[in-house]
């Protein structure tokens, strides 16, 4: 598989290491990116992480605002600035900065959640409470576009007289 799924839960050992789930570990392999780019996510208070598909996709967006704009500068220096290029060992396991654990609000255990073409790291009491709400908001969403799918004319069978 080519993109992170799942969400998976692992403790820091000891010394502050923790495991990336092996899914996660071969969707990197395959990404071809050294060790793992981490940066505080902009929306909530976890961790992105990826490789070079994340890159890409800060790239492609950077590339879309003006150079030496208020806006590129602005996302640059959320994006880029901010972020951290963190070694893998050969076992797998990393070790999250203080400033990244700070931010997620990690202590003892992460919760390793795939979103595709990147993943997050969340302190994982914060996880459940963002899942619930976005089951909550994505149900609320759903019944939205229901109610406006059926609300729309239906399209007539070719040939279909009135």
């Amino acid at each position: 598989m080519e993109r992170f799924v799942s969400h998976f839960t692992n403790r820091l050992d000891a010394k502050g290491r923790v495991s990336i789930p092996a899914p996660f570990r071969a969707v990197l392999a395959r990404d071809g990116f050294e060790g793992l780019y981490v940066h505080p996510s902009l929306d909530a208070e976890a961790l992105d992480c990826g490789g070079n598909a994340l890159l890409r996709e800060i790239d492609g967006l950077l590339g879309t605002l003006s150079p030496y704009s208020e806006e590129r500068d602005m996302f640059s220096t959320a994006l880029l600035g901010t972020s951290e290029v963190l070694k893998v060992d050969t076992e797998g396991r990393m070790i999250l900065t203080d400033t990244l654990k700070a931010y997620a609000g990690i202590s003892t255990e992460v919760t390793f959640v795939g979103q595709g073409h990147k993943f997050q790291i969340w302190e994982p009491g914060r996880f459940r409470a963002h899942l619930e709400e976005a089951k909550i908001r994505v149900r609320d969403l759903r019944k939205h576009l229901s109610s406006r799918h059926a609300a729309a004319p239906q399209p007539q069978p070719q040939g279909a007289r009135e």
